[in-house]
C-alpha cells in the first residue's frame, strides 16, 4: 500500500512540470503526506487543473464518510470488480503528484520506514481515482485514492505494493476522459522502472503524522527513535 508520501515542490514548480491551466489549491511544501488530509491532485477540466481533494475515496453512493479510512489505495489488479474503482477508472481519474513516499521495513525492534523517490529529485505522478460524495447537508466533499501495483525489485525488498507511477508520456492518457477502455488503462498501471529509483531509511520521526519537516527525508543510517 502507499500510506504516506512527500510533496516539498511548491505550487509553482507543480504548475510548470504538468503545465496546469488552472490553479485552485494552493500547495505548501509537505514531508509526510498522510490518509485523510486534503492532498494537491490534477484533473481534466477545460485542460489541467490543480485542485485539492481529501485522500480517502468516499464513493457517491456511501452511507457517510467512513468508507474513506478504507480506501486510500486501489489494487490495479482489482479495479473491476469493486463498484467504486470501476466507475472511477471509466469516468474519473486524476494525476496525484509527489516527489517520494514511505514503505516501511519489518525489523526485530520495529518498523523502519524506508523513503524512495526518483534519483534526480523530479516531481512525477501517482495514478489516482478521484469521488464526489454530497454529505446531507448538501455539500459536497471530493475525494481520492492513489492505484498501487506490484513492486519492482527495489521496492519488493521493503513492500508487497508499490504505488502506480506513472510513466511522464503516459500522463495526458491517463487523464484523457476519451480513454476509457480498461484495456487501453491497465497497461499504464505498472511497476516503475527500478534504474529510476533511490531508496533509504530515514527517521522513525516519520512514523508520527504531525511531523512534517525536511528531516524526514535525509537520509540515515541509525535511528533510535521509536
Amino acid at each position: 500500500m502507499c500510506g504516506r508520501y512527500s510533496l516539498h515542490h511548491r505550487s509553482e514548480r507543480i504548475v510548470e512540470r504538468f503545465n496546469i491551466d488552472s490553479v485552485l489549491f494552493e500547495h505548501e511544501p509537505r514531508f509526510n503526506v498522510a490518509p485523510g488530509q486534503i492532498i494537491p491532485v490534477i484533473i481534466s477540466r477545460e485542460g489541467e487543473t490543480l485542485t485539492g481533494f481529501k485522500w480517502g475515496l468516499v464513493p457517491y453512493w456511501a452511507k457517510d464518510t467512513s468508507i474513506g479510512n478504507r480506501m486510500i489505495n486501489a489494487r490495479a489488479e482489482t479495479l473491476l470488480q469493486r463498484s467504486a474503482f470501476k466507475e472511477a477508472l471509466e469516468r474519473r481519474r486524476c494525476l496525484i503528484p509527489a516527489d517520494g513516499f514511505y514503505e516501511w521495513r519489518k525489523l526485530p525492534d520495529g518498523r523502519q520506514p524506508v523513503y524512495i523517490r526518483r534519483k534526480d529529485g523530479n516531481l512525477f505522478a501517482f495514478a489516482g481515482l478521484w469521488g464526489k460524495w454530497v454529505g446531507p447537508d448538501g455539500q459536497p466533499l471530493f475525494t481520492a485514492s492513489i492505484v498501487t501495483v506490484r513492486p519492482n525489485r527495489m521496492v519488493s525488498t521493503v513492500h508487497d505494493r508499490m504505488p502506480a507511477m506513472l510513466d511522464q508520456d503516459h500522463e495526458e492518457q491517463w487523464l484523457d476522459q476519451r480513454q476509457n477502455r480498461p484495456e487501453d488503462l491497465f497497461p499504464l498501471l505498472k511497476p516503475y522502472e527500478d534504474d529510476l529509483l533511490e531508496a533509504f531509511e530515514v527517521s522513525r520521526s516519520v512514523n508520527r503524522v504531525e511531523n512534517d519537516s525536511p528531516e524526514l527525508i535525509m537520509p540515515t543510517k541509525i535511528d533510535n527513535q521509536k
